[in-house]
């Protein structure tokens, strides 16, 4: 409450809308964080909020397979830098900057896909604030030292020459760094370890299966074995960011493992 206090005093005003960016890894709440944002800024004091999430950014399942072929197979499994369309989100928070009516696309993870252009959000008016909430949102590259070795089972069995995870480094320098610059706020949440991703994960997953009707394409959905495979994508970038990212947040909210928060960092002013 006191962070949308200060958001709508400064936003008031204000000549554009405010970029607010949520980090946490898989599972952490981001989601609920921004909606719960979104509800406040939108209800308690009237600010026009739009929010979105990385993921419904992913390439479709068609441009993965393209990349899986021409880069390296991993690159088929969404998720890690590399595997978003940077240009169509930059042009969608441009528009919105703009002030200019615009659509945000919406991802089917149960299909693992992207939905039609007939099913994504639209946004007819200016906006006020702009919340954006990613996995990887704020991550930063690797040194070259740190990508020599394999980190784990599925970088030692399927990237043992480092092309995937090299290719990886590299997106975020050319396409994720340009993004991550339009934030105005950045807020994390901060999981004690990679260790609770995959619980978190798991959990996410049954959420989305109770979600779905017994009609629904449940062909995008893992089974618990599935889900450890595909969180050891994550692994590299997820502990780079626990150990980087804190210090260039303005807040933190440390989280216990079953997400109870244990303190709130602020390391710097939203405003100066």
């Amino acid at each position: 409450m006191p962070i949308s206090a200060e958001i709508n005093k400064h936003q008031h005003g204000a000549r554009r809308p405010l970029i607010v960016a949520i980090n946490g890894c898989q599972g952490s709440g981001k989601s609920t964080l921004a909606a719960y944002l979104e509800l406040t800024l939108s209800e308690n004091f009237g600010l026009s909020v739009v929010a979105m999430s990385m993921d419904d950014f992913y390439l479709t399942k068609a441009e993965r397979q393209q990349l899986a072929k021409s880069v390296h197979p991993l690159l088929a499994t969404r998720g890690v830098p590399g595997t978003h369309d940077c240009q169509l989100m930059m042009t969608v928070i441009g528009a919105l900057q703009r002030q200019e009516a615009t659509a945000i696309p919406r991802f089917n993870k149960a299909t693992d896909d992207r939905f039609e252009t007939s099913q994504w959000t639209h946004v007819p008016s200016a906006v006020d604030v702009i919340i954006v909430e990613g996995w990887c949102w704020g991550i930063s590259q690797q040194p070259s030292a740190a990508l020599s070795s394999p980190l784990n089972g599925l970088e030692t069995e399927q990237d043992c020459q480092g092309i995937w995870r090299n290719y990886v480094n590299n997106q975020i320098v050319e396409h994720y760094l340009p993004l991550y610059q339009l934030t105005d706020i950045m807020l994390m949440l901060k999981a004690p370890s990679f260790a609770c991703v995959k619980q978190w994960r798991h959990q996410q997953e049954q959420k989305l299966a109770a979600r779905l009707s017994a009609d629904d394409d449940r062909s995008g959905l893992m089974s618990e074995q599935q889900i450890e495979t595909f969180i050891s994508y994550f692994q590299r970038l997820t502990e780079h960011g626990l150990a980087t990212l804190p210090a260039n947040s303005h807040v933190v909210w440390q989280l216990q493992p079953d997400r109870g928060i244990s303190e709130v960092s602020r390391n710097k002013e939203l405003f100066l």
